[in-house]
């Protein structure tokens, strides 16, 4: 949804398999440490696979995966 500073983004989610109750939630995330050492640019709209932690907080996540 929006690009911020420190490699921080704003992401809609539209597909969740185990929490159905997070689709159309806006959450912020970084993206992971892979995605930095290969240099993986991310745009606003480009689609992402994100991971979140379902017992620490629904708010945050981390991009693991730019899709095609």
């Amino acid at each position: 949804v929006e690009v911020l500073p420190n490699t921080l983004f704003r992401v809609q989610i539209e597909i969740s398999r185990d929490l159905p109750e997070l689709i159309g939630r806006i959450i912020l995330c970084h993206i992971s440490g892979k995605m930095r050492m290969h240099y993986i640019r991310l745009l606003e709209g480009d689609r992402v696979r994100v991971e979140m932690s379902p017992e620490y907080d629904l708010d945050k996540g981390r991009i693991t995966f730019r899709l095609k």
